[in-house]
């Protein structure tokens, strides 16, 4: 068995085990810093956030733990959209609204606030930098190895792989299409990149000389052990960490992946506009084939409606990210599930 010395280097941790930067308020400074104190490397899932929220959230890691931690960045898209195609999408959701007691409400804004997260790891010195949804420019990644900073990136196929590898990555998830919540795809269209982690391992060891992180399906030992076998130096677990009693996911969408089975996820662009695997629902259902904006724009537009439903408990209007393998999902907290994963390394 492999040891995943170079991942462990890298990170400076003690095994080779990361917790997924899943945005959206699943990764608490309370999640982050048990996974690094347990001797994992935990990650802010900072997609969402403002750069002052984000910088807070690093300061409260910080005061909860002395070890390693990262922070993962969405890397931006700039769709277009109509004002009839808005207006379409915005009807469409007007059922859901009322449904929920919830008036009209503003036009939604997609800030930019990509650039000024980056200025706010370098003022806060953070470790680890990862990138979510591709690769940000060149400048950006040359400031933050300047500064130190170890950077890694996101691949779905063996070509992003190699691309991250080019633009300077230290290392690479490879995200197989089991995962939960978004898919990392840039490269290509979203179905041609859902290439299921034993396929997609071995094929980017082959073509990739930095360490690679194994994303996608893995809950337990036996998943981290298949990844090692397959040419993975490190794994990423996201839905195995959003069932910890330190996760900051609403008690509804624990007990729904706890309940879930391997074949009631789907991949929707209903919540967001960008494909991610989440438990189906009735949303996801009936707004299969409606008019749906691209990422980020279907993102604000639907981020009242979840909010208003995580207030009333309603999984109907949930974006309930899961991975396939619900069923290995368990109750427990961050370091008994880590002590169940180091065998490997013991």
């Amino acid at each position: 068995m492999m040891e995943g010395k170079r991942i462990t280097d890298l990170l400076e941790t003690e095994i080779p085990v990361v917790q997924a930067g899943m945005a959206g308020g699943v990764t608490t400074p309370e999640l982050v810093a048990a996974v690094s104190e347990a001797g994992a490397f935990g990650t802010i899932g900072a997609g969402y956030m403002s750069a002052e929220d984000m910088k807070e959230s690093i300061r409260e890691v910080k005061k909860r733990t002395s070890k390693p931690f990262g922070v993962n960045l969405f890397v931006p898209e700039e769709p277009e959209a109509s004002l009839e195609d808005r207006e379409r999408a915005a009807e469409a959701l007007r059922p859901y609204r009322e449904e929920l007691g919830m008036d009209d409400g503003d036009a939604p804004e997609v800030p930019d606030v990509f650039l000024e997260q980056v200025e706010g790891v370098l003022a806060e010195t953070v470790p680890v930098v990862s990138f979510t949804f591709g690769i940000p420019p060149k400048e950006v990644i040359q400031s933050l190895k300047q500064a130190g900073m170890t950077v890694i990136g996101t691949a779905t196929t063996v070509e992003e792989a190699v691309q991250n590898e080019e633009a300077g990555m230290d290392a690479v998830v490879a995200q197989g299409a089991e995962a939960g919540g978004h898919r990392g795809t840039f490269d290509t269209t979203f179905d041609k990149a859902m290439i299921g982690s034993m396929s997609l391992l071995p094929q980017v060891a082959d073509h990739v000389s930095i360490p690679i992180i194994a994303a996608g399906g893995i809950m337990d030992r036996r998943g981290v052990d298949a990844a090692f076998v397959l040419g993975a130096e490190g794994v990423q677990l996201g839905t195995a960490f959003l069932t910890t009693r330190e996760s900051g996911a609403q008690a509804v969408h624990k007990e729904a992946v706890l309940h879930a089975g391997e074949a009631d996820t789907v991949v929707t662009k209903a919540f967001s506009g960008k494909p991610a695997r989440g438990i189906e629902n009735r949303f996801t259902r009936e707004m299969e084939g409606r008019n749906v904006l691209d990422y980020p724009l279907q993102n604000a537009l639907t981020k009242p409606i979840r909010k208003e439903a995580g207030r009333q408990q309603n999984t109907d209007f949930l974006s309930l990210w899961s991975g396939q393998s619900p069923r290995l999902s368990q109750d427990m907290t961050v370091a008994e599930l880590i002590r169940s994963l180091v065998g490997p390394w013991e």
